[in-house]
């Protein structure tokens, strides 16, 4: 045997925790910054003299490819011997990460370092690499050889590793042969290191018969346990078998002493016994079939017979048959609600429409019934809540509801896995289960309250439930079988319709509930709150006469809401200052209670008109806007600095978000362009600064319908003509004067109605909205389509007389 030394120069790349020895071929990660540097510094090289003589690469032209030297870093420390090793390809694993071939062709020392092209580090190093003797190897070489062949097949044989063992009987070469002992599993990392620096083969393969015949002794021994404990398992299952056999004989006996059978038994009849359809009986007594093999020992009989006690307790065919008396439907929805004409008039006709097709035997079509989702969205204590109770009276139906405010969890609504500890149903099979129908009227209350993080979007799951076109199949993870949701009516209840997720919103029907007139909030007060009131204080009627006029002071000036809970709130207030009243001797029952003894049980109003205080000087204008409990008023202050002063630009205040920004800028480019126009004084508006302000300061506000107040506002300082107190007004400004649609028509307007205001311009284009606007609130208003910024002017201020002097002059 000869041996060859040879010096090249090559870049290093580390390898952690494993050993590449000559003639192993091993993929790599090259995720590492130091890694991927070795191979760009490699492909990027000229190889810096880094061919070994004598050795070439197999399967590729002569001794061309990219080399680096392969380091084993243990422990964070380079080991002082190598392996120079061929790129033979570059690329991606499977799942996509960035991956090289290697293989490796000689060992070698690392000697000093030195530079090269790339980020990686290039040392000097020293190559060993073997060649077969003329005369073959001597005979003490080959007889190692031969044992250690031997006891390699023997393993690989125990592995059962066939191919890999034809590959070992043909190799002759004992230096090869030593090296591909860096293939073995059992080898620690430290050892595959001691056969890398081990030159002579001899030592290499004492080492490895050495190393190997210690694990096969290991294995018998492992195999010797394996056994054991294998027959330990035949014995378990033997007795498991007599157990059964015990069962089957007891079972036997109870049948021929007339005593009950076994809990898997009763099971089995509940399930043959119960109205069940036949998907879900099957699913039922293939589950009864696994308690009956698996026991009372196996954690498994739990869960299953939890599952079928929520299979058995769900109503799978017990249906309300809904009341199609059209008329009366109507009269319990407005006895219990006043108002709400839009939600009333959709069920009436979604019974309308299901009374026909029932007559004409469309009940089931497609496997599909005609169900219902409606989004009730509006502002707090409109009563979305109460009214699906007052929906599932008029219908004949059960009622359930389903809280969904702060649900962050998909299983809440989908149900666990049944594999979970205490895995439970979703809240939609939960609301079928405590309703006992399979048509009642599910509440989902506050769907926009619902969040997401890592558990989930329970939104996402909320898609097949209220989808009419999946629902008959919808499938929850605890039940896992289909359940028929396609006759259940759905109304889902939200104050912002912004937060509800499109694909949701697109899936149901919306219906808006704008809030309640004074008039509604009296009629409401007297007919509902008030009684519910009295009950709850321990009176009657006859121990207080609340007046009329107290209840529509208490709507007007001592609440200003959409809905109707601070009125509730308020008269109960008053209830319970008449019952500590009586019970202090200071007054007697009967109590009567006016508009003007208001002020004795609940002081002062609170709400009173502004507009006429807050527009008496030039530069306020009134606006109208949304919020998230309904309508409401808001006023716009504009302000000039004094010319002597100095100071340009725009400064806005009001906490405004960039849209109403984007208006106060607009409208002033507007009025600066079309100043002589207008006949304002705006020649000298670069030269002081403009102050927009919107109380109260510390409410955020954003929207593009402001644009009209603000322009208004400044129309009003430039020309010194204040804006009618009796004006209210909505609209976005284009840069050409255009008054642009809006949202919210009839909230604003019953906005401007509780707040005093008696004429209103909203945009031409929202015209049609005034459709839905009540009938009493516009006989109050005097309402003015306007599509310009001068038809506003001309509406909006107080007309010019010689007494108004420009500020701006």
């Amino acid at each position: 045997m000869s041996e060859a030394q040879s010096s090249v120069t090559l870049p290093v790349l580390p390898l952690d925790g494993d050993v590449v020895l000559p003639g192993m071929v091993v993929p790599v990660d090259i995720s590492e910054s130091d890694v991927r540097a070795a191979i760009e510094a490699a492909e990027a090289g000229d190889d810096q003299g880094a061919k070994v003589p004598g050795v070439t690469s197999q399967g590729s032209k002569g001794n061309n490819k990219p080399r680096v030297l392969i380091v084993p870093r243990i422990d964070g420390s380079y080991a002082g011997v190598g392996t120079v090793a061929v790129i033979e390809q570059v690329g991606r694993t499977p799942e996509g990460e960035p991956a090289a071939v290697l293989r490796g062709i000689a060992r070698a020392r690392v000697g000093s370092g030195t530079t090269g092209p790339g980020a990686a580090l290039w040392v000097s190093v020293d190559t060993h690499h073997e060649e077969v003797p003329e005369g073959g190897y001597p005979g003490k070489i080959t007889e190692a050889a031969r044992e250690y062949k031997a006891l390699l097949t023997t393993y690989l044989q125990k592995r059962g590793a066939w191919q890999i063992l034809d590959g070992i009987q043909q190799l002759d070469d004992p230096g090869k042969l030593a090296d591909r002992g860096g293939y073995s599993p059992f080898l620690k990392t430290e050892q595959k290191l001691e056969l890398l620096q081990t030159y002579d083969v001899a030592e290499r393969l004492r080492l490895l018969s050495e190393w190997t015949r210690e694990y096969l002794a290991e294995l018998d021994v492992a195999e010797t346990i394996d056994a054991d404990v294998q027959e330990g398992v035949e014995k378990q299952q033997r007795e498991f078998l007599l157990r059964r056999q015990m069962e089957a004989i007891r079972k036997e006996l109870n049948e021929l002493s007339g005593k009950p059978g076994s809990e898997e038994e009763d099971y089995r009849e509940r399930v043959e016994a119960a109205d069940l359809p036949e998907h879900v009986r099957k699913a039922a007594l293939d589950e009864v079939d696994k308690l009956e093999r698996a026991g009372d020992s196996s954690p498994e009989s739990g869960w299953i017979r939890t599952w079928l006690d929520t299979i058995l307790d769900m109503p799978w065919n017990e249906r309300t048959d809904d009341a199609y008396d059209i008329a009366g439907a109507r009269d319990v929805l407005d006895a219990d609600h006043a108002g709400l004409d839009d939600v009333k008039e959709r069920i009436v006709e979604y019974l309308a429409v299901r009374k026909r097709r029932e007559d004409k035997g469309l009940g089931v079509i497609g496997g599909r019934r005609s169900g219902a989702v409606l989004a009730l969205v509006g502002p707090p204590g409109v009563g979305k809540t109460s009214l699906g109770e007052s929906v599932a009276r008029s219908m004949g139906r059960k009622f359930t509801r389903v809280a969904l405010g702060g649900v962050r969890d998909e299983a809440e609504i989908r149900g666990h896995r049944r594999t979970y500890v205490g895995a439970l149903p979703g809240r939609i099979v939960r609301a079928i289960k405590e309703s006992g129908s399979m048509n009642p009227v599910v509440l989902l209350d506050e769907v926009d309250k619902v969040g997401s993080d890592f558990r989930g979007d329970p939104t996402a799951a909320l898609l097949e439930v209220l989808d009419p076109a999946q629902n008959h199949t919808f499938r929850d993870h605890y039940l896992e079988v289909d359940l028929d949701l396609s006759d259940v009516v759905f109304l889902a209840t939200a104050n912002a319709l912004e937060t509800i997720p499109g694909p949701l919103l697109d899936r149901m029907e919306l219906v808006e509930l704008d809030g309640y007139t004074e008039d509604e909030k009296v009629t409401i007060a007297r007919d509902h709150l008030l009684p519910r009131q009295l009950e709850r204080a321990g009176m009657d009627a006859s121990d207080v006469d609340f007046g009329e006029d107290a209840l529509r002071s208490i709507a007007a000036e001592y609440t200003r809401e959409a809905g109707v809970r601070g009125l509730e709130r308020t008269i109960a207030r008053v209830l319970r200052k008449v019952a500590a009243g009586v019970a202090l001797g200071e007054r007697e029952l009967p109590v009567a209670v006016r508009a003007e003894d208001l002020a004795g049980y609940i002081g002062r109003p609170k709400h009173t008109p502004e507009s006429a205080d807050r527009t008496t000087v030039p530069g306020v204008a009134t606006g109208l806007a949304v919020t998230g409990v309904g309508g409401d008023v808001l006023f716009v202050e504009a302000s000039l600095a004094d010319a002597e002063a100095g100071g340009s630009g725009l400064t806005l205040t009001g906490q405004l978000g960039e849209v109403m920004q984007e208006s106060a800028q607009i409208a002033l480019s507007y009025l600066r362009s079309r100043g002589a126009e207008l006949e304002l004084p705006v020649g000298d508006l670069k030269e002081r600064g403009v102050h927009i302000h919107v109380p109260a300061g510390a409410i955020p506000k954003d929207g593009p319908s402001a644009g009209v107040t603000m322009t208004t506002a400044l129309a009003s300082l430039l020309s010194g003509r204040p804006a009618r107190s009796d004006v209210g007004m909505t609209g976005e400004v284009s840069l050409t004067g255009r008054v642009l649609p809006i949202g919210g028509v009839k909230q604003k307007l019953l906005a401007a109605h509780r707040a005093g205001l008696t004429t209103v311009l909203i945009p031409s284009r929202n015209e049609p909205d005034l459709d839905d606007v009540p009938a009493d609130v516009l006989e109050q208003l005097t309402v003015h389509p306007v599509s310009d910024v001068r038809e506003v002017l001309d509406l909006a201020l107080e007309p010019a007389h010689s007494g108004a002097t420009a500020v701006a002059a």
